[in-house]
């Protein structure tokens, strides 16, 4: 095996290297990888077994029928003759398509495409002051199930398209389990859950075509939130860059409504709780995300998993801004009941209460990913709801589709939702019961079950409903007065960010607009931006072609949050790809001591190369390669390093790869698209010996920003190791922002 084999390269599918024959040899099957886990081993009612985690994956040596009679074949039906009929007493073809035929189970209304990750959460105990909370007690480490997602798209979707991302975590605490079930925006498109089936109807595919997926540049989606202006400030967040993250690891994660934090003696205070990547906040460009949609539309997910087998763990801050909790819950003259709102950082910092670490994948992603369950209902002692409008409706709404999704009632004994604590329930019976409940009296108060379950105190932490008072009023249908601005946030977020990445949202919402076919919706919607922003409208308007609406709204002036701006900072650059091109022409040597540099720095280096295999300079100098040119774009890395000559491959011709050139022509077509697109999309890129030339055929300037050319790798890799952690290399885009 060559030496840099031992740099940790992910994308292996088992934890062994296959034979190239088919193995004939009976045998245990294989453990998990080192980077999978499955949920921990508990009983359908909580209780710890003591079986590995892996304890509910197949055994044995032998196929078998779901009884566990062993098969001798599974190739063919028993018939009547080699040419005659398949015979109906065929029992095992029965079950085997039967099953099959019923493996899918109804995918998820919204949030359908999602990746997961198990992992720990450590507290830091500085909640504890506020909260009762065990789990954020002083030092307390508490198992999690992350699940990322989209909204929109159905499960089979792509992962970069402009849209919000769900960010849900479940907690199984010693107390049951508590869920945090967000997004990575901080506010929604509605404030009454009362209207969440027409905005997802809205933004969903239309219904006539069933197009277009996973997008929202279409005209249902832009008639209701032109109409249903308090869906603006939700909007302005999604044309931002925010809407196509980097990467999961990338993102930040919002609670969106106000909660109550409740102490040991009752008191409570208002809270909105954070996720703060470490990694930073970062983001793709739109022709990025467009390119990645095409050449890897799993690209996030794969993401996710191929950083947590390299063993650069993604971790995130969990982070609280805390509130009085007066009788009008406002704060700085924002409604902390409106999910429209959120509170600018500068007015309210968020304050740090833990550290979550994701670092182990899923060993079956139906089971664990598909399968889990999450409910804003799910709470411990010490966390409790506020009267916010639309999570009053998420409470019942959660629970409603769980039954729908996953057959019945006992979704909370499947295994990756089970509670890591003590569970006596009373509830019996129905769809998919796995547990084997004791006793006769399911009832309570009884005495046939000797009492047992008894009722909690808080002593001994019982759930106690915070006892608000609730004034008088009249039951009626309306929203309170504070909840009437819909554009100063919008605003507040837009004059928040830096020029460049106004420029990304002007950009975001043409291209969005001019994909409606009806002009009345377009200019309906530029009268929206005309009460944001006239500088944002203006720029709009006039990549639309259409006149510039004047404001038709009175909005105040607003003070900017600079912490929105994903700009400005120097973040770790742990599971960043490094693509390295190499060839014939390169020195094998200073390319293995690229990798090893790229390595040790925690980044991920991949060695693209004409084609597959192994680069052997006969000198004894070997270089493994992980990508040719034909399965290499610039979309998959962070940055680029050209250690060769870029020279064409044997399968440069446009009847093998339709990026590659006639033959004949002096560098690989395909070297130059990649390298040119990486300097477009502000990419790090790096070059020495012979990979100098390639950067002028390319028309690249050696000193443009983010452009490092030196003798080896010892010059080059920590300068671009340095760029990345700025993300991109901003100076390179000539930003104008709404001035323009």
């Amino acid at each position: 095996m060559p030496v840099e084999d031992n740099i940790r390269i992910p994308g292996v599918p088992s934890i062994e290297r296959p034979a190239v024959e088919e193995p004939t040899t009976p045998r245990e099957p294989l453990p998990p990888k080192p980077d999978q886990q499955g949920p921990e081993a508990v009983s359908p009612t909580g209780s710890p077994t003591g079986a590995p985690a892996n304890s509910r994956t197949q055994s044995g040596q032998y196929l078998t029928t779901a009884q566990g009679l062993r098969l001798g074949d599974t190739d063919h039906s028993l018939k009547a003759g080699a040419r005659g009929p398949i015979l109906l007493q065929d029992h095992h073809l029965r079950e085997k398509i039967t099953h099959f035929d019923h493996e899918r189970i109804p995918e998820r209304v919204v949030h359908a495409r999602g990746a997961g990750a198990h992992g720990t959460f450590r507290s830091y105990g500085t909640a504890s002051k506020i909260t009762k909370a065990g789990f954020l007690a002083p030092d307390v480490e508490t198992p999690v199930f992350v699940r990322f997602s989209t909204v929109l798209g159905s499960r089979g979707s792509a992962d970069t398209v402009r849209d919000t991302r769900g960010f849900s975590t479940k907690f199984y605490t010693d107390e049951g389990t508590y869920d945090l079930v967000g997004n990575n925006i901080p506010v929604f498109f509605i404030q009454d859950g009362i209207k969440f089936p027409d905005i997802i109807h809205a933004g969903k595919p239309h219904p006539n075509r069933e197009i277009p997926q996973a997008q929202s540049a279409h005209d249902t989606f832009w008639d209701f939130v032109s109409l249903h202006t308090e869906a603006q400030a939700h909007t302005m967040w999604n044309m931002s860059d925010r809407g196509i993250p980097r990467s999961y690891r990338t993102m930040e994660g919002f609670g969106v409504h106000t909660f109550r934090l409740v102490d040991a003696a009752g008191a409570t205070t208002l809270v909105k709780f954070h996720w703060k990547p470490k990694l930073g906040v970062h983001s793709l460009v739109w022709e990025e995300a467009q390119i990645i949609n095409g050449m890897d539309p799993d690209f996030h997910r794969r993401d996710l998993a191929d950083a947590i087998e390299s063993g650069a763990f993604p971790q995130w801050e969990l982070g609280i801004q805390t509130f009085p909790d007066t009788e009008d819950q406002m704060f700085q003259g924002i409604d902390l009941l409106d999910p429209t709102k959120f509170v600018p950082e500068e007015l309210a910092p968020v304050q740090p209460i833990g550290l979550m670490t994701l670092n182990a994948n899923p060993t079956n992603y139906f089971a664990e990913t598909e399968q889990v369950a999450f409910h804003p209902g799910h709470l411990v002692p010490g966390i409790d709801v506020t009267n916010d409008p639309l999570l009053q409706v998420r409470l019942f709404s959660y629970l409603d589709t769980q039954i729908s999704r996953l057959g019945g009632p006992n979704f909370a004994q499947i295994p990756i939702n089970r509670p890591h604590a003590p569970v006596n329930d009373m509830l019996r019976d129905g769809m998919h019961q796995t547990a084997v409940h004791g006793g006769v009296a399911p009832y309570h108060p009884n005495s046939l079950d000797g009492g047992c379950p008894f009722m909690a105190g808080q002593d001994v932490g019982a759930f106690v409903d915070v006892p608000e008072e609730v004034a008088a009023a009249i039951k009626e249908r309306r929203n309170p007065t504070s909840f009437d601005d819909h554009f100063s946030q919008a605003r507040l977020f837009f004059r928040s960010l830096a020029p460049v990445e106004q420029d990304h949202v002007i950009q975001a919402y043409t291209f969005e607009l001019g994909k409606c076919y009806e002009a009345a919706i377009r200019e309906r919607q530029l009268m929206a931006l005309a009460n944001i922003d006239a500088g944002l409208c203006a720029a709009v308007a006039k990549g639309l072609g259409m006149p510039v609406p004047g404001a038709t709204v009175q909005v105040p002036e607003v003070e900017p949050s600079p912490a929105v701006s994903q700009l400005g900072g120097k973040w770790p650059v742990a599971g960043r790809v490094v693509g390295i091109i190499a060839d014939s022409e390169s020195d094998l040597a200073l390319v293995a001591s690229a990798r090893e540099a790229v390595d040790a720095a925690g980044m991920v280096p991949l060695v693209i190369a004409p084609s597959g295999g192994v680069l052997d300079a006969g000198n004894g100098n070997t270089v493994t390669v992980q990508r040719s040119y034909l399965t290499a774009r610039s979309t998959e890395f962070d940055a680029l390093v050209v250690a060769g000559a870029g020279t064409p491959a044997p399968d440069s011709m446009p009847g093998r790869d339709a990026k590659a050139g006639e033959p004949g022509v002096a560098l690989d077509p395909r070297v130059i698209l990649m390298v040119s697109e990486a300097f477009r999309h502000g990419k790090a890129i790096g070059a020495w010996g012979p990979g100098t030339p390639v950067l002028d055929g390319a028309g690249i300037d050696q000193g443009a920003p983010g452009v490092i050319v030196g003798d080896g790798p010892e010059a080059v890799i920590p300068v671009v190791g340095d760029l990345l952690s700025a993300h991109r290399a901003w100076d390179r885009f000539p930003a104008a922002g709404a001035g323009s």
